[in-house]
C-alpha cells in the first residue's frame, strides 16, 4: 500500500514510518525542508517537501495513497501561541481532511488522550466519559487546538471521509529525536527535583501506540471499523508522576523526589512560572496551565482499543529502559 505520513520526524510518527518500512509498504512523508539523514536512517520513504499550510505540497502527497496517518502536531502546553497551535492543529489538519476529501482517500487521525474528559485516582475515563468530569481538561492552547483538530475530522465525517482517530497517551521509547515526552526524562536525570507533579499519566510505548495506529489503519480500510470516526485509547498503565519520576531516577541511578507536590508547591509553581513568563515575554514550560495539568490525572480505560483492534502495551519498566538507553545513545543525558 502507499501511505502518507505526516509528523515523520516525532517520536510517534517516526516509529510508525519505521513499522511500515518493515512491512514493505510504499511511504511518503511530509518533511519542511530538506530531511536530516539520522531521523530518517532505517527508513525507506519518499519525501514531500512543504508543510500542513502548503495546499499543493499536502494535495499531491495524498493522491494516489491508498490511506494517510496524520500524525503532525505542535505541543505547547501553556496558555499562549494559541494562534500558532491553531494554526498547526486545527488549520493543518482541515488541510489533510480536506485533501482526503478531494481524493477520497482514508484518513487515521492522531489525537490525544488530552483531547478527552480527565479521570481522577478513583476512577479511569474512556472514549465515552464526560469532558467536564472531575473539572475538565485545562482550556491550554494545546488541548483547545488538538480539539478543534478532531472536530475537523468529524466535520470530514460529515463529508464521507472514512477515519479513524486513535488517542494516545503519555508515550515513551526510543527514536525521540526532538525530544517530546523524553524531554521529562532528561530533566529529572539532568538536574534534581525533589518535588514530583502531583497528577499522574497512564504511560505507554510508543512502539505500542503505532502497532495500534496501523491496526486502526488496516480495520478501516477493512471495512470492520463499527463507524466512520470511531475514537480509541491507546494507553496503558496508569502511574502518578512520582512513581514514574522515582522509575526514573532509580533506573539511571540519580538522586529521585521526595514528594509529590502539595497544595504550595503547586501555588508557588502557578505563580513563579507566569511571573517569569511576563518578565521573559516567553512563556516556558513552567506557567499555571502545565502546573494544573500536571495535578490531573490524566488516567485512561484502553479496553475499546484491545477489544477492536488487538492493542496491546507492554510493561512501562521496558518503555522506560529503552527511552533511556536511546537517550543515552544520542548523548542527551
Amino acid at each position: 500500500m502507499r501511505i502518507f505520513v505526516t509528523g515523520g520526524t516525532g517520536l510517534l510518527g517516526n516509529t510508525i514510518l519505521r513499522q511500515l518500512t518493515q512491512q514493505g509498504h510504499d511511504l511518503i512523508a511530509l518533511v519542511r525542508g530538506d530531511p536530516d539523514p539520522a531521523v530518517f536512517d532505517g527508513i525507506e520513504t519518499e519525501f514531500a517537501k512543504g508543510d500542513l499550510a502548503d495546499k499543493e505540497a499536502v494535495f499531491a502527497a495524498v493522491q494516489g495513497c491508498d490511506a494517510v496517518i496524520h500524525s503532525a502536531g505542535l505541543i505547547h502546553l501553556g496558555w499562549k501561541r494559541l494562534e500558532e497551535s491553531m494554526a498547526v492543529n486545527r488549520d493543518g489538519t482541515r488541510m489533510v481532511v480536506d485533501a482526503c476529501c478531494k481524493h477520497d482517500v482514508p484518513l487515521v487521525h492522531i489525537g490525544t488522550v488530552d483531547t478527552l474528559a480527565v479521570g481522577s485516582r478513583g476512577e479511569v475515563a474512556d472514549e465515552t466519559t464526560e469532558l467536564d468530569r472531575n473539572g475538565g481538561k485545562i482550556p491550554c492552547s494545546y488541548i483547545v487546538s488538538k480539539r478543534a483538530g478532531v472536530e475537523e475530522v468529524l466535520a470530514g465525517v460529515d463529508r464521507k471521509l472514512r477515519s479513524v482517530i486513535v488517542h494516545p497517551g503519555f508515550m515513551l521509547g526510543p527514536w525521540d529525536w526532538k525530544p517530546s515526552s523524553g524531554r521529562m526524562i532528561v530533566e529529572v536525570v539532568k538536574a534534581w527535583r525533589p518535588i514530583a507533579p502531583s497528577g499522574g499519566a497512564s504511560i505507554c510505548d510508543s512502539r505500542d501506540v503505532a502497532s495500534g495506529t496501523i491496526a486502526a489503519m488496516q480495520r478501516m480500510l477493512e471495512n470492520s471499523i463499527p463507524s466512520s470516526g470511531r475514537q480509541y485509547i491507546l494507553a496503558g498503565e496508569n502511574w502518578t508522576y512520582y512513581e514514574l519520576w522515582k522509575e526514573i531516577t532509580r533506573r539511571c541511578g540519580v538522586r529521585g523526589p521526595i514528594m509529590p507536590a502539595g497544595p504550595a508547591q503547586r501555588w508557588i509553581g502557578r505563580v513563579a512560572g507566569d511571573v517569569m513568563s511576563k518578565l521573559s515575554k516567553n512563556e516556558g514550560d513552567l506557567n499555571s496551565a502545565a502546573v494544573r495539568m500536571s495535578s490531573q490525572f490524566h488516567w485512561y480505560d484502553n479496553s475499546r482499543a484491545k477489544e477492536e483492534l488487538g492493542y496491546r502495551s507492554r510493561d512501562p519498566s521496558e518503555s522506560i529502559d529503552d527511552a533511556i538507553n536511546w537517550l543515552e545513545r544520542q548523548k542527551m543525558i
